[in-house]
């Protein structure tokens, strides 16, 4: 046997034992007559004892031992005298006897350490032994338990677990799809899924009521820190069901992983808040509400005092900044070139302090009184030492970039705590929405996204007043989940795709094997989809996905470890009957 026991189990109650382990060096000490060695491997680490009185050859072999070397050690376990009790193996050590070297290694390029001295870059080129370090471990071995107790829970709920394919056909709308090309069938292409939401769709129809998959998902978009060109979902479907039987089923699944992973308990029902109000009142259609803040307009009480800025504007809104009316010039001008910044947009900033000896100070003094800018204060609740940031522009703009500013506002403080867990459903959102340089309308979420039924007269007079049955799951400023009612009569959906600017060929093209399958009996069915790697990310308390993933790509969506993608001989691609173009 390799090992007796794991790095990580051992404790006073096996004193005296003889024991066997094998790891990785973590580190040595010398201290002069005494040696100790850490020995690491995935359940923890363990000290090694070595006396130079008592074995001198063997305490010299533990010192020529490297960092990362395999090895595997014999010995008796005995209590320390020096008790480290943070962590789990500190109070004993063993006294080893014998040492065998199963592997050395060189050097590593960064140290081994949970608080490593290696970038980014270099982390992920030598991604093996990234993955040696506990906090990255750690995180597979939540994400291991997470899925573990997702499928507990939907297996309790009747769902069936069904694999649907990765070489699929490749569909327009969202994201460009990477593709496959067919040697059987040269100029042909297979797609990568996006999602599974056309299988899903069949599934239903094929009577499989309750589907699930922790499925890959790629798609071919420019990168940010929570996203990678290849992800995981948890894809879900159900048939005869309202959007209230979604959302209870779904809440109840991350009410079930709080529980049972963080041992935290979630307030339920989750509240529930319409797009128009999340962007109204947050200026984004996933808010954090960990703390309050809201947006308010104030284009009527700023309007017609001069300012032409205000006065031009066809939106002028405000957050209140509890206990911010202390700001210096500096952190103002600080705020002033966060909303600038071309990730925002905004042109400028207006400030209104109210201080706590009742004065109130404010940049535009000139055009507005202290009775009119008490009125500001009066409508978004100000209070002695509060300060007031105002924005104006074109509305959907500015609700935007004030909500940028209201999450900046909510780091600086201190009211977006990592322990705080505000979880919420979005819903009624736009069906369509229309992009002015292409002159038409896109589906907000997926052309078989479902509209109110009170809403279907617009299809003729106004598609863009209808609402979809959608809804997002939100928590702590992000979205850990989307989905729809489906649409499940064929009718309707020809009405769906002709308002998204599809020729009936095209969408026979496109999606004849789905209309078709409605033709034998659709049931009303809809779904969701949470974002697992985002799910992981929030319970592990990262703000980026890639430390979620086993073998990630960078920013630019590579592997570096592997070097891909990479080019490939002109064999195959003879073969494939592609020709590059460079």
């Amino acid at each position: 046997m390799y090992r007796t026991n794991t790095c990580g189990e051992l404790n006073l109650n096996h004193a005296g034992q003889r024991v066997t382990l094998s790891g990785w060096v973590q580190r040595t000490r010398d201290l002069g007559g005494l040696t100790f060695v850490d020995l690491r491997d995935r359940y923890g680490i363990t000290q090694l004892f070595f006396n130079m009185e008592t074995n001198a050859a063997l305490c010299n072999e533990a010192r020529a031992l490297g960092r990362e070397y395999v090895i595997q050690v014999e010995g008796v376990v005995a209590e320390r005298s020096n008790k480290n009790l943070k962590m789990p193996t500190g109070e004993i050590e063993i006294m080893v006897s014998r040492i065998i070297i199963l592997n050395k290694a060189e050097l590593p390029p960064f140290t081994i350490e949970d608080d490593t001295d290696g970038g980014d870059e270099l982390r992920m080129k030598y991604r093996y032994l990234d993955l040696r370090r506990n906090a990255v471990r750690s995180n597979l071995e939540l994400r291991h338990r997470m899925a573990q107790e997702i499928r507990k829970y939907l297996d309790s709920k009747q769902f069936l677990e069904v694999e649907t394919p990765v070489l699929m056909k490749s569909t327009p709308e969202g994201a460009r799809d990477f593709v496959v090309p067919s040697r059987m069938n040269r100029g042909q292409f297979y797609a990568l899924p996006q999602s599974p939401q056309t299988f899903k769709q069949i599934l239903m129809v094929a009577g499989f009521d309750r589907y699930f998959q922790i499925v890959k998902c790629f798609r071919d978009e420019d990168l940010r820190a929570d996203r990678q060109p290849e992800f995981t979902q948890i894809d879900c479907e159900m048939s005869f069901v309202t959007q209230d039987d979604i959302l209870h089923t779904f809440e109840g699944l991350v009410q079930h992983l709080f529980q049972e992973v963080k041992g935290v308990t979630l307030d339920k029902p989750f509240r529930r808040m319409s797009f128009n109000e999340a962007m109204g009142s947050y200026g984004s259609d996933k808010p954090d509400l960990r703390f309050d803040m809201k947006i308010h307009d104030l284009s009527a009480l700023a309007k017609g005092q001069g300012f032409g800025v205000f006065d031009n504007a066809e939106y002028t809104g405000a957050v209140c900044a509890p206990g911010c009316a202390g700001y210096t010039r500096k952190q103002i001008d600080e705020l002033t070139d966060f909303v600038k910044r071309p990730q925002i947009g905004a042109q400028g900033l207006i400030h209104v302090k109210f201080h706590a000896d009742g004065t109130i100070q404010s940049s535009v003094d000139k055009f507005f009184t202290p009775v009119r800018l008490k009125e500001w204060g009066h409508l978004l609740g100000a209070q002695p030492g509060d300060l007031l940031l105002v924005m104006a522009g074109k509305r959907n703009k500015t609700l935007v970039q004030l909500g940028e500013l209201r999450l900046e506002m909510g780091n600086r403080c201190g009211l977006r705590g990592k322990n705080k867990y505000a979880p919420l459903w979005v819903i009624d959102f736009p069906l369509f929405e229309w992009d002015d340089e292409t002159q038409r309308f896109y589906a907000m979420h997926h052309p078989f996204t479902s509209p109110k039924s009170e809403d279907i007269p617009y299809f003729d007079t106004d598609p863009g007043r209808i609402r979809a049955n959608a809804y997002d799951c939100v928590m702590n400023g992000v979205e850990l989940g989307g989905g729809s009612i489906r649409i499940h009569d064929r009718t309707l959906q020809h009405k769906m795709f002709q308002t998204l600017g599809f020729t009936p060929e095209q969408a026979e093209y496109q999606f004849g094997f789905l209309l078709n399958a409605f033709k034998y009996g659709a049931p009303p069915h809809g779904g969701i989809a949470f974002g697992f790697d985002r799910l992981v990310s929030m319970f592990a308390g990262l703000d980026s996905i890639r430390d979620t993933i086993a073998f990630p790509k960078n920013n630019a969506g590579r592997d570096v470890m592997i070097d891909s993608p990479s080019t490939i001989s002109d064999e195959q691609l003879k073969e494939l009957g592609i020709q590059l173009e460079v």
